[in-house]
């Protein structure tokens, strides 16, 4: 007995494999028949190539009696493409796609160019949902009649991931949840609807299964998916170039996405104005795409305390503000193209290792941006409007000190002011580091002023310039009163052969020599003294200029006492003006004693020059050499006063 139960149950199992065996062979048979008949007449190609082209216009209809009126784009094991769907071969196509079942070799299929009613398109998503098929890509498909209620089944798929793209509907008057909820509740991981003008997504009527939604270039706002409790899967979350405008009910929108990792709102018109009311992202939130929308510096007091990696190019931010919220966690920031004027500082990005800040509006980056962001690893700065300045070669220096840190140095890095050195790459501008240095350039210059000062001081002092500065002036005042002194005080009337100058050491030769022998006997001499002949009441150098212009000549006695004296030096520089103001030969030089170089003071220049220049007499020490040297004296200084007061007048007026 138990030998037969053994037998009876070795027999049933093997008949169940047997049955299994000819089904599994019937249903390939069936496959292989209907991807025949669907490629029949095409060219064959070689077995193991599994993707067959196709002309996009090529028809079955002229090649088999098996024909269809869609065109094959590809036709593999794996991947079938149709083009050309209508209303008229809508139920061939969901013939033939009902018999690849759950478990056949067909995964994608792609339908194109698709124009038909509400109900056979639902048809369609309803065969493709109980089929094989995991990935179904529908593009350029128009609805063209009234829409209304669809009860889906969503039970049993083996589909991933939905792709559908130009979607036109027709129908202007339907409700809108018999359209949306089809999409929202589809118990799937992918679906992407772009290109469509869709303007809204219901929120899945229940824990969905979603985990990457792409809604690109639509026409979505900021109602889609507020207080949506449902979508605790999803990761990434697609919704560029669409109309959302408030960054605040985004934020609150991704609150609820628990999961969410990944959010692109780039292309659209987002604004956050800094509202009293706080921004509440998701924490799983670590990638946030808003570039090209209309974002200011607010912004940086709504962004999501843990995103890694943030997108704010080509916005309206020209500031980086430093009282807002730490992002520890961002490691990439791309602030390109918006309005920012210097590099920001690092204080709310500790972690920062990327920034991309081209194309702003900076001029002179600061050098210390690397020290206060250690963590960088790449800066991308390129194509700023650079000042090529002083200013600008700490940034250059900091880019061979950073070793390679600077992405797209040296050609993305180009001078744009001044308007000389536009163009100009950043590497090839130098300036020397006095031209830099304020410090040593101003140092510099205040030692080279130190040394013209000295240098004009000394040569001041050795030649005595303030003497002849003070003696310029005395001269120019003495002048000025006499040109409006009364006509009777002028006493421009020569009075005397000539003047005296001496030193008082030497006072005693000229007392009992000089005067005696030159005012007395023929022919006497009229000599202006000072001692009798200065003007009581006015100074010492008045009356010095008057009487050497009221004098023909002027008599120094020189001697190594009169280079000592101070007014002797005042009489000799008057006398010596007179010479070049009048062009006169009125110097009379008389070498008392022998004066050796070295005891004239340098600022007796002017004495050293009439001495090398001029002839002297020179009073001899023998007494019979004294007639000859009186003679020549007189010669000398003889003239007729009247005379020579005449031909000065003479020389005035002309």
């Amino acid at each position: 007995m138990t030998q037969n139960r053994s037998f009876l149950r070795k027999f049933f199992l093997y008949m169940c494999l047997f049955a299994l065996t000819f089904w599994n062979h019937v249903s390939l048979s069936v496959e292989d028949e209907l991807f025949t008949s669907v490629s029949n007449n095409f060219p064959e190609e070689s077995s193991n190539q599994k993707i067959k082209s196709l002309p996009l216009l090529y028809r079955q209809s002229h090649q088999s009696d098996a024909s269809f009126d869609w065109v094959v784009i590809q036709n593999t094991t794996e991947s079938l493409s149709l083009s050309e769907i209508t209303n008229d071969n809508v139920k061939k196509l969901i013939a033939l796609l009902s018999n690849f079942r759950q478990g056949a070799r067909l995964q994608n299929l792609t339908l194109t160019n698709v124009r038909a009613n509400w109900n056979a398109l639902m048809e369609i998503f309803q065969t493709v949902w109980h089929s094989s098929i995991e990935y179904f890509n529908a593009n350029d498909v128009t609805q063209l009649s009234d829409i209304k209620s669809y009860d889906f089944d969503y039970s049993g798929t083996s589909m991933k991931a939905l792709t559908m793209k130009k979607i036109i509907i027709t129908d202007l008057y339907f409700s809108q949840d018999d359209l949306y909820k089809i999409f929202a509740n589809m118990n799937i991981a992918d679906m992407t609807i772009a290109d469509s003008e869709m303007i809204h997504m219901l929120c899945p009527s229940s824990k969905s299964h979603f985990r990457y939604l792409n809604f690109f270039k639509n026409d979505l706002t900021d109602l889609l998916f507020q207080k949506c409790d449902n979508l605790l899967q999803l990761e990434t979350l697609i919704l560029k170039k669409n109309k959302f405008e408030s960054l605040l009910k985004v934020s609150s929108m991704t609150s609820h996405m628990k999961s969410l990792k990944y959010l692109d709102m780039s292309n659209n018109l987002l604004r956050h104005d800094g509202a009293e009311v706080r921004c509440q992202w998701a924490e799983s939130l670590t990638e946030l795409d808003l570039s090209s929308n209309l974002l200011a510096d607010a912004v940086f007091e709504c962004l999501p305390a843990n995103v890694q990696k943030l997108s704010l190019q080509n916005n309206q931010i020209s500031n980086v503000p430093r009282a807002m919220v730490e992002l520890k966690s961002l490691e990439e920031l791309n602030l390109a193209s918006n309005r920012l004027a210097d590099l920001p500082g690092c204080s709310s990005f500790t972690s920062l290792q990327f920034l991309n800040i081209e194309m702003n509006s900076i001029l002179t980056p600061s050098a210390d941006f690397f020290q206060s962001c250690p963590r960088v690893r790449e800066l991308q700065a390129g194509h700023n409007p650079f000042k090529c300045s002083c200013e600008l070669q700490a940034f250059i220096r900091l880019e061979r000190q950073a070793g390679g840190k600077l992405f797209g140095w040296p050609a993305a890095y180009e001078c744009e002011y001044p308007e000389s050195l536009r163009g100009t790459q950043l590497k090839d501008f130098h300036l020397s580091l006095l031209a830099c240095n304020t410090t040593l350039l101003l140092v510099t210059a205040l030692l080279l002023t130190l040394l013209l000062v000295g240098a004009v001081a000394f040569l001041c002092i050795y030649l005595d310039v303030p003497w002849y500065v003070r003696m310029t002036w005395q001269w120019t005042q003495t002048k000025r009163r006499a040109r409006h002194s009364r006509p009777g005080e002028q006493g421009n009337i020569l009075q005397f052969h000539a003047f005296i100058s001496y030193s008082e050491r030497d006072s005693l030769w000229v007392k009992n020599e000089l005067i005696p022998n030159l005012e007395k006997g023929e022919g006497c001499v009229q000599l202006c003294q000072h001692e009798r002949n200065f003007v009581p009441g006015k100074s010492i150098v008045e009356n010095i200029i008057n009487c050497i212009e009221k004098s023909y000549k002027s008599i120094f006695v020189l001697s190594p006492n009169f280079v000592q004296s101070e007014w002797c030096h005042y009489e000799l520089y008057f006398a010596h003006h007179k010479l070049f103001s009048e062009n006169s030969n009125s110097l009379i030089l008389i070498l008392l004693e022998p004066i050796p170089p070295y005891l004239i003071p340098a600022r007796y220049h002017k004495l050293k020059a009439l001495m090398a220049k001029r002839t002297y007499l020179e009073w001899p020490k023998e007494r019979s050499k004294h007639a000859l040297f009186w003679a020549n004296l007189r010669a000398a200084i003889s003239i007729d006063l009247l005379k020579a007061d005449e031909n000065l007048y003479e020389e005035t007026d002309f």
